[in-house]
């Protein structure tokens, strides 16, 4: 089972923001199914929390639970005090009291008894999570299976962009399939380095720390590539190493049944079908022709194709079942 609190605060009384609340609902629809619209996450959706207290009680239930995965997102503003400790700030905030401490959030997931916890924070400062002041805010504290995505450093400042905080509107990106593996799986690690990407060395800078042993997928979309036709890889290369001869029977042009001239002698039906496969794979990067830069050369001019890199490392995956 899997669960999320997303928390989205616009009303702010002396420091209203605007896109918080479109960040919240936006992520809580892309969180709530898959691509193929099967449930994901059962999904809590908080606008304009008023008070501290009720934002520590969601935060308490959401990780109250042994369940396969919790997440919680929050977009708002944050805060360093004085001290240089960190707070998601909420609508009641006084001078000492700013609203929930980002050392109390991690200290409740670390004690979660979920198997994987996920905590996303777009608002300024949000680096000081997992990383105390009474540590300098330079080493870590935080427990096996949780995982921090937050959308500048500790000292950093987050900015809104087109009715989106710009870090949200990379999530939002990410979880639509931009982050997505070959087998259609979104994981933190890979939205992580979606977002990484896309913000320069003079924009905010995002943060991710994890204490995991493995990534779990947060959202899966349709591959480019079925995943019946990515099991067959190893079907067309024996080992890591092999290549798979290609003759003109294997392009389409050359089949009889189709409406084009016929342009040599012979094309094979099975060889046609294996070779929009092993097409599909050079697509995505897993497959490429041997000493040509077009596949439908290295046919015509009865060459080869072979794993690249990273095809070998799904082969490996599907040798193996692990995929």
């Amino acid at each position: 089972m899997r669960k999320a609190l997303v928390v989205g605060i616009n009303q702010y009384p002396d420091n209203r923001l605007y896109g918080c609340v479109n960040d919240a609902k936006a992520i809580a629809q892309k969180l709530s199914t898959n691509d193929d619209g099967s449930a994901n996450f059962d999904v809590r959706v908080e606008e304009n929390v008023a008070n501290k207290n009720k934002l520590m009680s969601l935060v308490h239930n959401l990780f109250d639970c042994d369940y396969e995965m919790c997440l919680f997102y929050y977009a708002g503003h944050g805060a360093l005090n004085s001290y240089g400790n960190g707070y998601i700030v909420t609508p009641d905030k006084k001078e000492f009291d700013q609203g929930v401490s980002m050392d109390e959030i991690i200290h409740i997931a670390n004690l979660s008894k979920a198997k994987n916890r996920l905590i996303i924070l777009d608002c300024c400062y949000a680096g000081a999570l997992g990383s105390p002041a009474f540590a300098g805010g330079k080493i870590c504290h935080i427990g096996e299976g949780v995982t921090i995505m937050t959308a500048t450093r500790r000292n950093g400042k987050s900015a809104e962009y087109n009715g989106h905080g710009l870090f949200t509107g990379l999530l939002l990106e990410a979880l639509n399939g931009a982050a997505a593996d070959i087998s259609g799986m979104i994981t933190p690690a890979g939205m992580y380095a979606y977002v990484d990407r896309c913000l320069g060395a003079w924009q905010q800078r995002p943060v991710f720390k994890t204490n995991t042993s493995n990534f779990v997928s947060l959202r899966t979309v349709t591959p480019e590539v079925s995943l019946a036709i990515l099991k067959e890889i190893t079907t067309y290369f024996a080992d890591e190493e092999s290549q798979h001869k290609l003759d003109p029977s294997y392009e389409y042009t050359n089949d009889p049944d189709m409406e084009h001239k016929v342009i040599l002698p012979y094309a094979k039906k099975e060889h046609v079908r294996v070779f929009k496969a092993l097409q599909m794979l050079h697509s995505i990067g897993l497959v490429r022709p041997v000493d040509e830069e077009h596949m439908y050369w290295a046919a015509i001019k009865k060459k080869s194709c072979k794993l690249t890199p990273l095809g070998r490392h799904y082969w490996k995956l599907v040798k193996e079942q692990r995929l």
